[in-house]
């Protein structure tokens, strides 16, 4: 085994592990989840926070 297929099968890896990376963050299950851990930084203006659950309140009675 030489140097040239070590490099090529740490490539696969690494390019299998991108493509789960991937899968997982663009499921359709964490949709929610991402959504709400966007808002985090926002998360100590009581003003901002006030129109964010009103836009999630909106978007719940849209569902």
């Amino acid at each position: 085994m030489d140097i040239g297929t070590i490099r090529g099968l740490g490539t696969v890896v690494v390019m299998v592990a991108f493509v789960g990376v991937l899968l997982w963050a663009y499921s359709g299950k964490r949709k929610a989840r991402f959504d709400n851990d966007a808002l985090l930084p926002f998360a100590d203006d009581p003003a901002a926070m006030k129109h964010v659950e009103q836009e999630q309140a909106s978007r719940s009675n849209k569902e």
